[in-house]
């Protein structure tokens, strides 16, 4: 599969969702040997494709490969060989956000670039990365919980962007 897994992860929700080709080519508005070809491999999913497809089955793993396919893997991947269970997932979480804490308690991020050895350089990187893991767990966290407890992730998002700019963090 390609670096985003947008074909895999659309298999993954029409399989869920007993959806036959036909059906999901319908909701994203293309042919349903389109689909079929995008699920082999063989065509790449388009971007109105890909949009119409997360929109329409609105599941955290199709807007997490969506995010995949389209920044070329410079994004949280979706997981699909973990325990995805909620109480599994909740775990981990915790377990994540433990371990970048006890990182970034280490970062010595008060300094310069220039002023940093490279056991400091280490440091930092050691943080990015619990980061990105916790990032990931995250990710998977909400979209289980959204699955799990029927709440609409493209609306848990969008209530978040809503906030950010009440709060005038973003225009």
């Amino acid at each position: 599969m390609a670096v985003g897994h947008f074909s895999g992860a659309l298999e993954e929700v029409m399989k869920q969702n007993g959806d036959t080709l036909a059906k999901a080519g319908k909701a994203a508005h293309v042919d349903g040997s389109q689909i079929g070809k995008i699920i082999k491999g063989s065509r790449k999913a388009s971007k109105p494709v890909i949009k119409a497809a997360a929109q329409h089955y609105d599941d955290g793993r199709l807007y997490i490969a969506a995010a995949g396919e389209v920044t070329d893997g410079a994004s949280a991947p979706w997981l699909n060989n973990v325990d995805l269970h909620r109480s599994s997932v909740h775990l981990k979480v915790l377990e994540e956000i433990g371990e970048v804490e006890q990182a970034l308690l280490q970062a010595p991020i008060t300094k310069t670039k220039d002023q940093l050895g490279q056991k400091e350089m280490q440091q930092i990187k050691i943080a990015i990365m619990e980061s990105i893991e916790a990032i990931t767990a995250l990710m998977h966290y909400v979209t289980v919980l959204c699955k799990e407890y029927s709440f609409s992730y493209f609306s848990a998002w969008r209530e978040h962007r809503a906030d950010l700019k009440a709060k005038k963090y973003m225009n």
